[in-house]
């Protein structure tokens, strides 16, 4: 399955993709305040999002899937204006993998490249399993996660995520939530910097719920989350032993 059916797959399941055409390229014409909101609708839609249960995979399991994540944008004007076209919401496809080791902490990295536009995306995960869960307990666990913007030459952009989550299986189905926080990082460059803009460095509150399904030899997971004032929706479909 390539990011084309992906598309497909997640518009199939209700999640709003509009066409995404045009490159962040015109920067260099925002104000700061202009900057500042655009900065926190990207911190919103390129940050880390889970789309995994909090209980550990173990040191043999692992979780594989295509993803895509659509998240409002509650500022399409100054993200129109930056170049990116005129779109209410931005979707963002990815590839992503989840490895169990020892000890109840699981790794997970993503990579994504958004259609029609310059902005590629790549980012990972640290989670250790407080409580790994069990029959009667859930499962509870900490997570560090990072994403890196490449592709927009005059913006160098990074969050960083921490989140506590909890999850508790029953049979194939397997609930999540979680809360945290995103710190942002976005930085003017070249002729976006020369034009006197300056870093952003924008802080937002996360919330996410989750449910993973389970169907033996595929697996799905659904979630949706709300980081700041805007709100994602994603789904996952692969792999998860």
């Amino acid at each position: 399955m390539n990011l084309k059916r992906s598309l497909i797959f997640v518009s199939l399941l209700g999640i709003p993709l509009p066409a995404v055409a045009g490159d962040i390229n015109q920067l260099q014409i925002l104000n700061q305040d202009e900057f500042h909101r655009l900065s926190q609708d990207l911190g919103a839609a390129l940050s880390y999002k889970p789309l995994t249960p909090t209980a550990p995979l173990g040191i043999t399991g692992f979780d594989l899937g295509l993803a895509v994540t659509s998240t409002s944008i509650k500022n399409s004007d100054v993200l129109q204006k930056a170049g990116a076209g005129d779109h209410s919401s931005l979707p963002v496809p990815s590839l992503r993998l989840n490895k169990g080791l020892p000890f109840g902490i699981d790794v997970g990295v993503m990579a994504s490249s958004v259609p029609g536009t310059n902005i590629r995306l790549f980012g990972g995960e640290l989670r250790y399993a407080i409580v790994s869960g069990g029959a009667v307990m859930p499962a509870i666990g900490v997570r560090g996660s990072y994403t890196k913007l490449s592709g927009v030459d005059q913006l160098e952009f990074n969050t960083r995520g921490l989140d506590l989550s909890i999850s508790k299986g029953f049979l194939m189905f397997t609930p999540y939530a979680g809360i945290g926080r995103v710190w942002t990082t976005s930085t003017p460059m070249g002729t976006a910097a020369a034009a006197g803009l300056s870093k952003e460095s924008p802080s937002l509150n996360k919330v996410f719920v989750g449910l993973n399904l389970n169907f033996g030899l595929m697996n799905l997971a659904l979630e949706g989350d709300k980081t700041g004032d805007a709100q994602s929706y994603g789904a996952k479909l692969g792999f998860r032993f």
